[in-house]
Parts: structure tokens; C-alpha cells; sequence
């Protein structure tokens, strides 16, 4: 088995699995980032989002061999406790999670949305957190916290 190779939150990495193991886990067997969840492990649930390439997907349906060499952003690449991204912040000032499980897949699924549309309306918030499954109810403090994130990127303090 020859390791794969991908960058990892900016850092280059070779796993050494089969190229069928799941980027899921690879990310948490192999490179003990926990912070990307295992929800249904059936590309449901949203909790094992990751961006690739700058797109937002679900790591429990990548293989290895699907995403070598390409660009991964785990929720341990968009932040530190010292210097939170603005969305971080935002969920943190918004009181947006309650078990805090899915928050990791929102946090990335919002990241990509920003990214590609940095200011975006209430209904495209929602349609970009539409893979990403909350059951604690959270939808609303979840969508203040990304509108208000988007507003300070922008350079504002309320949406």
C-alpha cells in the first residue's frame, strides 16, 4: 500500500492507508483530527464536512484515492481558540450550538458559502446548510451567526 498524499489544512501529509479507506477516516484514524464528525456515514447528515478544493463535501463518502493531492480544510484549519475565524465568533456569539456535534460540517458548509457568496440573503444561508442536519433545533441562532459572520467580514457588525 503506498501512502497517499494531501494537503491538509495547508500542511502536506502522506497517509498510509489503502486508497479506498474514507477521507473521514484518514482524517481521524490516521491524522487524529477529530473535529470532522462521524454522523450516519451515509452522506446524510453533514457532520463529516470538509472542504476540498474549496468545495464543501462529505468526507464519509471521499475515498483516499478520490482526493489525493488535493486541497482539505478540516474545522481544525479554520480556526484557533486564540484567533477564531469570524464565523467561529460569530456561533460563539450568537449562542448558535447547543450539542455542538454538527457544528464542525455547518462551520465548513458556511465557510464555502462565504467564500464563494460574501453576502448572501437569509433563504441562501439556509439552502447552503441544507445538507447539514441540526437536531437540536438550532436553526435560527445558526443563521443569525452566519449572517452576522458575513456582515463583519464585510466590514459591518449586523446584517
Amino acid at each position: 500500500m503506498e501512502p497517499v498524499s494531501l494537503i491538509v489544512n495547508g500542511r502536506t501529509v502522506a497517509v498510509s492507508a489503502a486508497a479506498e479507506t474514507t477521507l473521514l477516516d484518514a482524517l481521524r484514524g490516521h491524522l487524529g483530527l477529530s473535529g470532522t464528525k462521524f454522523g450516519c456515514g451515509l452522506e446524510q447528515c453533514g457532520c463529516c464536512m470538509v472542504l476540498v478544493d474549496g468545495q464543501a463535501e462529505k468526507s464519509c463518502g471521499k475515498t483516499l484515492a478520490a482526493v489525493a493531492g488535493k486541497q482539505i480544510l478540516t474545522i481544525e484549519g479554520l480556526g484557533t481558540p486564540e484567533r477564531p475565524h469570524p464565523l467561529q465568533q460569530a456561533f460563539l456569539d450568537e449562542q448558535a450550538g447547543q450539542c455542538g456535534y454538527c457544528l464542525a460540517g455547518i462551520l465548513i458548509s458556511a465557510k464555502a458559502l462565504l467564500d464563494r457568496n460574501p453576502s448572501p440573503t437569509r433563504a441562501e444561508i439556509a439552502t447552503a446548510l441544507d445538507d447539514n442536519i441540526c437536531r437540536c433545533g438550532s436553526h435560527p441562532r445558526i443563521l443569525r451567526a452566519v449572517a452576522l459572520a458575513a456582515a463583519r467580514i464585510q466590514g459591518g457588525d449586523r446584517p
